[in-house]
């Protein structure tokens, strides 16, 4: 469990997280951090020194990095987050990340191929290389 914050608005009790919060419940530098923000794509509230990150950084955070995992561009996962509007069901937002999945999808389906084509060749070049090493030794 993180240890939020809350703090007093207009609207009521926000939940927030400090920097180093955020950094150890998504195991990410604080360097990260503040590299997404100066992107734009996370915007706590500041005050002070101290960063105070909302539940919507947090949740964009998450996606974020699934984003990163799943091999999507910082521009297309900023693109993705700028799109969400849930009074039309996202639906901008969601054909966009179906587009760039397919995308991704076609990515990785050719770089699996090549990666098979290269450990089939390595494990023929190895094979070789033991009957050649066998070979040598009984001589």
């Amino acid at each position: 469990m993180n240890n939020a914050g809350h703090i007093s608005t207009a609207d009521g009790v926000e939940t927030v997280y400090r920097i180093g919060e955020l950094a150890a419940e998504f195991d990410v530098t604080l360097r990260a951090l503040r590299f997404y923000e100066d992107k734009n794509l996370l915007q706590p509230r500041r005050i002070g020194n101290t960063r105070l990150y909302s539940r919507r950084d947090r949740a964009r955070l998450a996606l974020i990095l699934k984003g990163k995992r799943l091999g999507f561009s910082l521009q297309d996962i900023a693109e993705m987050l700028a799109l969400y509007n849930p009074s039309d069901g996202n639906r901008r937002q969601l054909r966009f990340a179906a587009e760039k999945g397919r995308e991704q999808l076609e990515r990785l389906h050719r770089e699996r191929a090549g990666i098979d084509t290269a450990i089939g060749e390595l494990q023929s070049a190895m094979s070789d290389i033991a009957q050649r090493l066998s070979a040598a030794d009984t001589r």
